[in-house]
């Protein structure tokens, strides 16, 4: 078994016998490869470590040869190759500075179990393994200065637990020598002067420990201008009292940090809660992202929770909400931690020494600490993070935030609003939707006997899928079934800020109602993201790069990213983002406050208009097939632009839009929710109109009045309809059963399919002006024929 020593010369054994390995650039890889044994080391950083700043040219053929003369000079070494670089094929215990991790970790753990003698034991035994300062051969390197900084931190950390072992096993009078020299070494480090208080106090010379106090705090004072910790500051009052004794380890309880027991029940995140806790077995920052109300809190709590008991150092959960200054993040983090040892007590320290003092608090901890609400101290809470995770290799982070850290090693983990029954669901088939579960347990709260039933399971399905399956709004919900029934809630929704409201007294006041939730989102926004926010709340379906520009203009597509970090658009598809409901209905609300609702939609409708007018032509070529599913993506919009045109009176864009969406309306096989009202709506309008256009929308309403089974068109419709065509004339005397023929034949070549078509069968020939012209022409030959005037 080949074995690889990195804390002090490079080391090599295969069993018992020592392997030479020649050369420095081949000592030097073999180095970068141990420090991470079992995953794969990119070429470009192997390149870096092996020369710096002027690699070969042909730099992937340099490191391959340099491997394969490592493999020669140590057979038994396995080194692995993959599309990611260059694994060494080894145990991280197989190399000594993994074995001493694994130490320090096991020794650790037994002193806070009350286990000394073990503790120290195994430190003993893990400080053995060194035999001279980390990677020695390659401090000079630009990867080695984090790694040796690293692993000199832990080595002098467990010299600290091993020290402490030694106190409590009774033998201090060992160990005063060896704290004298280390705390000469490391003149500011309290951990390390805090024992030699005790130590000196152990073995009867309470005077020397006062004057070792006097000088560290001179010494913090001269060189910081900070008095000593709390911790210290405790040893200094014990020793005055004639009290000094070794350090009080926390209790069980502390040691498993600060989470509180839930008191409602946790539905529907049983696969988001495997994925979490998937996420920060192999991640030592992971960030869930979502908008207000997603229950990202919950979650980060549950998963936690159920990590707590396999973290030595416990999980402890930081609330950074109510900060307000972005310098106070780390003073938060301190003031939590310190709950797990009676001595350190909150207060405030500059921020320098807070720093310090976290690092030292938590460096020699396997720790979960989980951030809770980073959006408004994104910037602070993501520097303390990554500041921290480099200098504690034993601790671990979940934050919780409506966007990113944005720091590298950050594992994303957006979490999605629970899933929504479909709206004709039964009452057993609603109660298979988490939201749904949510919805009937909260309401069991607060109004015994509350079930889904066939009488209510529409208003609480429409409740549901209104309110996106946010957890909170929910829940806000929930509380108004107290007093009112699910079907006056549903109808209430029309105005859901008004009736969301009354949450938790204990509550953050940003979440007792869903107005604030959504108003402490919108007041992270930039002015430029809050006002595309307020015009992509038009939208009454999905939002494009190219959409949203064309609505809101050409900087508009650049901000969707932010508006996307911020959890105020999701993603749905391939380049397309969609606004969860509530949060369209308060952009709606902001835009009508700034008298901007009419400029929006009107943009909108015009944006959509020329879409389908650009598409048209397209529609008749080979290349249709993009541009059908283009339309049929679009198509919740088309119909929002079209009846917004209805609405404002815009008889020349609602009638461009129906008359561009002829062919289509074939391809779909119905009226799309097009060929109905709307369109008679729009023939209905005043004012100026374009005239064919105007002919070919009436040709798809009546096709649509047929496909529905209604009588058909009237003889003056038929008349209307080819006198547009033909530029004037038509007869004005046919009877309604010849009306009722031409018209089945017009909707046959340009309103829609029979009944009978087959799914998939080639579509009729596609409407174009000219050729609705042509057999409108055709159709009233036909009717003449018939009455006897061939010529």
């Amino acid at each position: 078994m080949v074995r690889v020593g990195i804390l002090g010369p490079l080391e090599v054994r295969d069993g018992d016998r020592p392997v030479d390995v020649a050369g420095a650039r081949l000592r030097a890889l073999l180095i970068r490869l141990a420090l991470d044994p079992g995953r794969p080391v990119s070429v470009p950083a192997l390149a870096e470590a092996l020369w710096g700043d002027e690699p070969p040219t042909d730099t992937a053929n340099a490191v391959q040869t340099l491997v394969s003369r490592l493999r020669r000079a140590v057979p038994g070494l396995g080194v692995r190759s993959s599309p990611a670089g260059y694994r060494l094929d080894l145990d991280p215990d197989d190399v000594d500075a993994g074995r001493f991790e694994r130490l320090t970790r096991q020794g650790r753990t037994a002193l806070r179990d009350g286990d000394a003698a073990t503790a120290r034991t195994t430190l003993r035994d893990a400080l053995a393994l060194w035999r001279g300062p980390a990677l020695t051969e390659v401090t000079d390197a630009p990867y080695a200065a984090a790694a040796v900084a690293r692993l000199a931190e832990l080595r002098l950390t467990a010299q600290e637990d091993r020290i402490d072992a030694e106190l409590r096993t009774g033998r201090p009078e060992l160990i005063v020598a060896e704290l004298e020299e280390l705390t000469a070494a490391h003149p500011l480090r309290e951990r390390l002067a805090e024992l030699h208080l005790r130590t000196l106090a152990a073995v009867g010379r309470p005077a020397e420990a006062l004057a070792a106090y006097e000088r560290i705090r001179q010494r913090l004072a001269d060189e910081l201008g900070v008095d000593p910790s709390p911790q210290l500051r405790a040893a200094h009052l014990e020793l005055l009292r004639g009290e000094a004794a070794p350090p009080q380890q926390p209790t069980a309880a502390a040691r498993r940090g600060n989470l509180r027991a839930a008191l409602t029940t946790f539905v529907g995140r049983d696969e988001d809660l495997r994925r979490l806790t998937g996420l920060l077995a192999g991640n030592r920052l992971v960030t869930l992202l979502g908008p207000g109300g997603a229950g990202k809190t919950r979650l980060a709590s549950v998963a936690a929770g159920r990590l707590a008991d396999g973290v030595p150092g416990g999980a402890w959960l930081v609330e950074l909400a109510p900060i307000t200054d972005p310098a106070d993040v780390p003073r938060a983090v301190l003031d939590t931690l310190g709950r797990r040892d009676r001595t350190l007590e909150p207060v405030r320290q500059p921020a320098r020494d807070t720093l310090g003092r976290l690092v030292e608090t938590i460096a020699a901890d396997e720790t979960l600490i989980v951030l809770d609400n980073c959006e408004h101290v994104v910037e602070a809470a993501a520097r303390l993070a990554e500041e921290l995770l480099g200098r504690c290799p034993g601790l671990r982070v979940l934050a919780t935030s409506r966007e990113p850290l944005g720091i590298v090693g950050e594992a994303l983990d957006p979490v999605p609003p629970l899933r929504l029954p479909p709206a004709d669901a039964t009452p057993d088939d609603a109660l298979a939707y988490p939201s749904v579960q949510l919805l009937r347990d909260r309401a069991a709260a607060v109004r015994a006997g509350f079930a889904v039933t066939g009488d209510n399971v529409a208003a609480v399905v429409e409740i549901c899928r209104r309110l996106d399956g946010l957890p909170l709004a929910i829940e806000l919900a929930a509380a108004r079934l107290r007093t009112l029934s699910p079907q006056q809630v549903a109808a209430g929704l029309d105005d859901r800020f008004r009736l969301l409201t009354g949450g938790s007294r204990t509550a953050l006041p940003r979440h007792r109602t869903l107005r604030a939730v959504v108003d402490w989102s919108w007041g992270l926004l930039t002015d430029d993201e809050r006002r595309l926010a307020e015009r992509l709340a038009v939208f009454p379906a999905s939002v494009t790069a190219d959409s949203a520009a064309g609505v809101a203009g050409p900087a508009a597509a650049a901000l969707l990213d932010a508006l996307v970090d911020k959890s105020l658009l999701q993603v749905v598809g391939d380049g397309r983002f969609r606004m969860l409901e509530t949060i369209r209905e308060y952009g709606l609300e902001r835009l009508a406050a700034a008298g901007a609702t009419a400029g929006a939609r009107a943009a909108h409708a015009a944006y959509f208009r020329e879409l389908v007018r650009t598409a048209e032509p397209h529609l008749r070529t080979a290349g249709q097939l993009p541009w059908l599913r283009l339309l049929e993506a679009e198509r919740e919009n088309v119909v929002g632009a079209l009846h917004y045109a209805c609405d404002a009176s815009d008889a020349d864009t609602a009638l461009r839009i129906g008359a561009g969406l002829a062919l289509p309306l074939v391809i779909w096989g119905d009226d799309g929710g097009i060929g109905g009202d709307v369109l008679a709506r729009a023939l209905a309008l005043p004012g100026p109109a374009p005239a064919e256009e105007r002919a070919v929308v009436l040709a798809i309403r009546i096709g649509a009045e047929l496909a529905r089974g209604e009588q058909g068109p009237t003889p003056e419709q038929i008349a209307e309809l080819t006198t547009t065509l033909r530029g004037g004339g038509g007869d004005q005397t046919s009877d309604r059963g010849a009306a009722r023929t031409d018209a089945v034949d017009l909707r046959r070549r340009h309103g829609g399919r029979d009944r009978g078509d087959r799914p998939g069968a080639r579509a009729p020939r596609p409407v174009d002006r000219r050729h609705v012209a042509r057999d409108a022409r055709q159709v009233q030959g036909e009717r003449r024929r018939r009455r006897g005037h061939a010529a």
